[in-house]
């Protein structure tokens, strides 16, 4: 049995490392992939990377263990594209950038030209120029924060809005990359807490939540799945780095390090908001915040951190870090569960009293 369930493991991880590799069903080629977007006043912020992937061979079968396999050797062997041209049009907004030497771009858009202000959702489409090559195309989605919004939410997702079991790295992969999207825990209270803090003390507020993880691209259209199906706030869902899938960078950058600079962007996105961050007692967390914290001194409201381990040691680093972080204004919450999180931002005037019974409800549920 031990032996079955192994095997079934390696497959199902197998299949995820080489899902991202089906959408060209085999025929390689040239491809400009952008990421979900963010925008605020006055500017976008799109990520994507544009590659070149060899065929499969007419010999390998379209489904099965061998197919799998062709299409992980395809990722791993697939070459960043250095110094092309993208061209990204977000409205009547139009942007160039140039791709890293390994293939990724990193744009900022100016949005000189206002953009409908019936949606937060925005559809930007993108060309990319290869020497010698037909023009290659994309779109992605871009979610710009609406004016009324006061308060930007920026959370983890391992083992803060879903348990993945990080402290645990074999049940960490499985979680990953076994379970399918409706197998996948959210923690008790989490869709009730996040949607209380979308919604602000008056029900109307439409607040922009950001996902951070230090997961791989591979999963992205599962965890999306597993937002909807639990129904916590979508909102772009900001991956960190690749899992060292390829021969130059055979490891991932740290995700710490990331982290740090993917929040210190999205702050600077919109300076006039002030934030909450959400993460866990696991890894990280406590540290790269306190980081912002002191960075940010009079934006940060409140940091939440979800216990998920009871080690003395960790209990007394993360103690001694709300204490240093005191005189700043801003209190580090170590909580057992979302409810207790829930209580505190009501009485910071961050959610609505029927946010905090709805929290409650979910999670007794």
């Amino acid at each position: 049995m031990l032996g079955q369930g192994l095997a079934e493991m390696f497959r199902r991880l197998l299949r995820a490392v080489a899902r991202p590799m089906k959408r060209d069903r085999g025929r390689g080629g040239y491809v400009v992939h952008p990421y979900r977007g963010y925008g605020a006043h006055g500017e976008a912020l799109l990520m994507g990377r544009v590659f070149r992937q060899s065929s499969l061979g007419g010999w390998v079968p379209r489904y099965g263990v061998l197919r799998d396999l062709s299409d992980v050797a395809r990722r791993i062997a697939r070459r960043g594209m250095p110094e092309v041209t993208v061209e990204i049009t977000l409205g009547d907004n139009v942007t160039t950038v140039t791709t890293d030497r390994d293939g990724y771009f990193d744009a900022h858009l100016p949005l000189v030209h206002p953009l409908p202000q019936d949606t937060a959702w925005h559809h930007a489409e993108l060309h990319a120029v290869i020497p010698d090559a037909p023009p290659i195309s994309s779109f992605v989605e871009v979610y710009v924060s609406p004016p009324e919004a006061d308060l930007l939410v920026i959370s983890d997702i391992d083992d803060t809005v879903m348990y993945t079991g990080v402290a645990n790295k074999l049940r960490m992969l499985h979680r990953l990359f076994v379970k399918q999207a409706h197998q996948r825990m959210a923690f008790p209270g989490v869709a009730a807490f996040y949607q209380a803090l979308h919604a602000g003390e008056s029900g109307q507020a439409k607040r922009p939540i950001l996902y951070v993880s230090r997961g791989p691209w591979s999963i992205y259209e599962m965890l999306e799945e597993f937002f909807q199906l639990n129904r916590i706030p979508v909102g772009p869902i900001l991956f960190l780095r690749e899992w060292g899938i390829s021969w130059r960078k055979p490891w991932p950058r740290r995700a710490e390090d990331h982290k740090y600079d993917l929040i210190q962007q999205m702050l600077s996105m919109r300076d006039d908001l002030p934030c909450v961050l959400i993460g866990d007692s696991g890894q990280h967390d406590p540290e790269v915040y306190a980081r912002i914290v002191h960075e940010f001194p009079e934006r940060i409201r409140a940091v939440y951190i979800r216990r998920v381990e009871r080690k003395p040691e960790r209990e007394r680093a993360i103690n001694a870090l709300r204490e240093e972080l005191r005189h700043t204004g801003c209190e580090l919450v170590l909580a057992a569960d979302s409810a207790a999180m829930a209580e505190h931002a009501l009485r910071q005037g961050l959610i609505a009293e029927s946010g905090l019974e709805a929290v409650r409800r979910e999670s007794e549920a």
